[in-house]
């Protein structure tokens, strides 16, 4: 610090000095003297017609000193300043990680258990009435106020199930089993609208996804039985399902198993040589690929 106090006596015009005091100071953990002293560097670089570079820089280090300091806003707000002098990939990406975590707390600083439970309960009383679409602001607003509860997440489910939104039902099934993956009732709404989505394959696998953690689940078991029946009435009708099959090709899964030539070899022997095709059938993880291929349709 001395040896910068003596460059600026020599010197007051070079704003350099005074920002390379300032970054001193910061790693002193003296962020209050390094915000003022960015301060007088800014002042006296305007003075002197110091580049946008040199100004923007002491601007960024005294963005810095406000994020040590943990106001975040007073942060985002130089960092911006900042850019308008002088644009720079790393400041952008300072701003951006800033207003990242500054979202976090606000989403934290939401969080409130019990008043998600009551958010949940105003939409129950929706869905009863009948008001789906503000059941589902409730249930949202029971998620934003209790993120790890499953249940919430379930809830706006069937509400955005009974408005006709498959793909937001099924993602707020999903985002229910990454919280709790033994949730057996998402694993159940999952399937469901696998089922009406026409993707068979899919809702197999996630009713027997919920027969094993809950062997004697209604929802699951009928569930099952009701997706093997369709599957079978269409296999015997012969009857391709459009809708059915562009929602199948569009499943990664099933792209790949298409894509495998082990199995591309075993179809075709099933068309010209039948008792070869049998033979292949007994490898287990063939006959599973198959049998995927039959349920997906």
């Amino acid at each position: 610090l001395a040896e910068y106090d003596a460059a600026i006596a020599l010197d007051a015009t070079d704003m350099s000095f005074l920002n390379n005091k300032a970054a001193v100071l910061l790693e002193m953990k003296r962020y209050d003297a390094c915000i003022e002293m960015c301060q007088d560097a800014i002042t006296v670089g305007r003075e002197n017609r110091a580049s946008f570079a040199d100004l923007a820089k002491a601007m960024v280090r005294m963005g810095k000193a406000h994020l040590k300091k943990d106001d975040l806003d007073a942060a985002l707000e130089v960092f911006g300043q900042a850019q308008v002098e002088n644009y720079t990939k790393d400041t952008e990406r300072l701003i951006k990680t800033t207003e990242l975590q500054k979202r976090e707390r606000q989403r934290e600083a939401y969080i409130n258990p019990e008043l998600g439970l009551e958010a949940k309960e105003r939409g129950n009383t929706k869905f009863r009435e009948g008001d789906f679409p503000g059941a589902a602001e409730e249930y949202e607003e029971a998620t934003r106020r209790d993120p790890t509860n499953a249940a919430y997440r379930n809830n706006l489910a069937a509400a955005l199930l009974k408005m006709g939104d498959f793909n937001g039902a099924k993602l707020q099934c999903e985002k229910a089993l990454d919280l709790d993956p033994r949730y057996v009732k998402a694993w159940a709404k999952k399937a469901d609208i696998e089922f009406f989505m026409k993707e068979y394959h899919k809702a197999l696998e996630s009713y027997r996804k919920g027969l094993e953690i809950e062997p004697d689940n209604q929802l699951c078991r009928a569930g099952l039985q009701k997706t093997t029946r369709k599957i079978n009435e269409a296999s015997a009708s012969g009857e391709v399902d459009q809708e059915r099959a562009e929602h199948a090709l569009a499943d990664p899964e099933i792209q790949a198993i298409l894509n495998d030539p082990i199995i591309r070899q075993v179809l075709t022997d099933m068309q010209s040589n039948p008792a070869e095709g049998q033979r292949a059938l007994g490898d287990p993880t063939v006959a599973a690929k198959i049998s995927k291929l039959v349920a997906a349709g």
